[in-house]
């Protein structure tokens, strides 16, 4: 594993490369979500079994995340997008990489998908994990993950709540949400997709996954039985196993 650094408009982005053998190989540019990092256990675990299966990969923090530049309220949907947009240019000018997948979860998947909607052209397949479309209709509600507020007036920032307590959310961020044409975007990638959710997901309904199977030309879905928004504990290997399966090369 060697540590990378991209710059996006003045921030620096940190992130992780899995090298597997080989001269020619696949990448795929690994999502995180809202709050979380490039190194949560799922993400980590895909990133091992690609390396196992000859798939290199880059998993990155978002602006705002991690060890990136930024500052959490200053993120939204769209500025992660020209982050995600700032690794994709770095992997397509890597010599060594034939195709290029992206992985997301949560937010990440959202981002993800909207990546590939704008890249249907480069992009050659892509794999979400309970994806976080949900974010829209909760920033027109006035609801964001239990923090209330008025959709029609919103402040500069919105105090997060629970185990979220102490971070803030950046009015733009919701602004911006509530007019994302995420599916509009999204169903422009007609390449192989794969969407996994868990039954038990407890931030994002189902429902938004199982859109995405709709709105797609060529989609698989697939439901972990019990499992919760971010595939803690036994879920975990599953999630990343069908990841991991969908991405391998074919010869």
């Amino acid at each position: 594993m060697s540590r990378v650094t991209i710059e996006r408009d003045g921030l620096t982005l940190v992130g992780d490369r899995e090298e597997p053998f080989g001269e020619i190989y696949d990448m795929a540019i690994l999502m995180h979500g809202f709050t979380a990092n490039r190194n949560t256990g799922l993400l980590r675990e895909i990133a091992d079994k690609l390396r196992d299966e000859n798939v290199a990969s880059v998993r990155f923090d978002f602006n705002g995340h991690g060890e990136s530049d930024g500052k959490f309220e200053d993120m939204t949907v769209v500025n992660e997008i020209a982050d995600a947009n700032a690794i994709l240019n770095y992997v397509r000018t890597d010599p060594h990489v034939r195709n290029i997948f992206l992985v997301g979860h949560s937010q990440g998947g959202v981002v993800a998908s909207m990546l590939a909607g704008l890249y249907p052209d480069v992009i050659k397949k892509v794999v979400l994990l309970a994806p976080a479309a949900q974010l829209k209709d909760d920033a027109l509600k006035g609801n964001t993950q239990g923090a209330t507020y008025d959709p029609n007036h919103i402040p500069p920032v919105v105090p997060l709540v629970g185990k979220k307590l102490g971070m803030k959310l950046g009015g733009f961020y919701l602004r911006t949400a509530q007019v994302l044409p995420i599916y509009e975007v999204a169903q422009r990638f007609t390449g192989p997709a794969s969407v996994i959710y868990g039954t038990n997901d407890e931030v994002v309904d189902p429902k938004y996954a199982k859109k995405y199977h709709e709105v797609y030309e060529n989609s698989e879905l697939h439901a972990i039985e019990n499992a919760d928004h971010s595939f803690t504990g036994q879920y975990q290997t599953p999630a990343a196993d069908l990841a991991a399966e969908f991405l391998k090369p074919l010869f």
